[in-house]
């Protein structure tokens, strides 16, 4: 399962973004290092089910009328701090969190109502634009650091005949969730000497920025939108960086509010409608938040649970199937299962995905769509209901 994890300083509202999309309970507070221990839960990206193709809507748990969710894992840490890189504040634990993570998504307090520590203080005092860079800057010095004190194994390395420096650094850097390709690549658009010994700090500094670019891609939710002045907004979404409006307070009361009967609501729905008895303060709440979720095409928070996967990770979803006629399992289940597969994956990828007991009796695959079969090199597209035949 992809794994997100959820970045930025204390008191920016991760934990609530991270309570939102899980609908499961951890302490909210308004104080710096609330969160302790990291929180796993399991949240969903969203994309349009293939029974949208159909006459009848699919019966699969995870489908709502042909708004389809696909499980992800997120991860809610502690808050950054500057110099978290040299062990402020929980700076080791929470860094050390993000290594298995596949995407970073970094909530920022777009209201600029917390300084860079994490307090607060008046809407409008601190400028959050401040709170992306620091974010990256942290990472990249953190993972500097262990580049740094393992470099001696590397220099030791290097004194044999048989030495390869993609394959050194691939064996040290594994644990980051750098492939041998990632290092291979990195390595090609980086200048450096080609004896490790002469390396300098600013080589290793170059190497651990361009590796934790490429390993772990973030993506900025710019929170507080509700309380945030607009022009702090409009400066945020004129960065040459992925940018996504967000309230997570709106987004955890309008789930809390639909699990009442008192609005028609899914995750990821650009409007509201309010269907049961409400109180003229939740009416006049409600409507408020309509409004800006018209403004910004609304709360922000699955559509960047969204682009972490679908954009910066590059992934779609495919859906497996045992009947290719009707689109189902062996107890004639419609599309019941959903994968989700960098882009590029052919059936074979997807039959291993599956088990691999599947990918190793693997014989061939049929598009469903069609009823014809594809060939094992053909490149998957978002939506495709592919049945694999295998031998096991």
């Amino acid at each position: 399962m992809l794994s997100i994890a959820l970045a930025g300083k204390p008191n920016a509202g991760k934990s609530t973004f991270y309570t939102a999309a899980t609908m499961a309970e951890v302490d909210v507070a308004n104080y710096p290092f609330t969160t302790i221990d990291a929180n796993r839960g399991v949240s969903y990206v969203r994309t349009e089910c293939p029974c949208l193709d159909r006459d009848e809507r699919c019966n699969a748990d995870d489908c709502r009328a042909g708004k389809r969710y696909v499980p992800i894992e997120l991860l809610d840490v502690a808050g950054l701090v500057p110099g978290a890189h040299e062990g402020k504040g929980l700076g080791n634990q929470f860094l050390d969190e993000l290594t298995n993570a596949d995407v970073i998504v970094n909530v920022i307090d777009a209201s600029g109502g917390t300084n860079a520590e994490g307090e607060p203080v008046d809407v409008g005092e601190h400028d959050p634009l401040e709170d992306i860079d620091f974010v990256e800057e942290e990472m990249d010095m953190w993972l500097a650091g262990i580049v740094d004190r393992n470099w001696e194994s590397v220099e030791r390395k290097s004194r044999s005949p048989d030495f390869d420096l993609d394959d050194a650094l691939a064996d040290m850097l594994t644990g980051f969730g750098a492939s041998p390709t990632d290092v291979a690549t990195i390595l090609r658009d980086l200048e450096y000497p080609a004896d490790p010994i002469q390396w300098e700090d600013d080589h290793r500094e170059a190497l651990a920025r361009e590796v934790r670019e490429r390993t772990k891609p973030i993506v900025v939710a710019a929170n507080k939108i509700d309380v945030a002045p607009e022009e702090n907004v409009e400066r945020l979404l004129k960065l040459d960086k992925p940018v996504i409006p967000t309230t997570a307070e709106g987004e955890l009361a309008l789930r809390r509010a639909a699990e009442n009967d008192l609005v028609e609501y899914d995750p990821g729905d650009a409007a509201v409608e309010i269907t049961g008895d409400v109180s003229d303060a939740q009416r006049e709440a409600l409507e408020g938040l309509a409004d800006a979720m018209e403004r910004w095409d609304g709360t922000g928070v699955q559509t960047a649970l969204n682009y972490a996967v679908y954009d910066l990770l590059e992934h779609l979803t495919a859906y497996p199937v045992q009947d290719a006629a009707k689109w189902s399992d062996g107890s004639g289940n419609v599309l019941p299962d959903a994968f989700l597969l960098p882009d590029g994956s052919t059936p074979v990828d997807l039959a291993y995905a599956v088990h691999s007991d599947i990918g190793d009796g693997y014989l061939h695959a049929v598009d469903a769509r069609s009823s014809r079969e594809v060939s094992d090199s053909y490149e998957l597209a978002e939506g495709d209901v592919i049945k694999i035949v295998s031998a096991n």
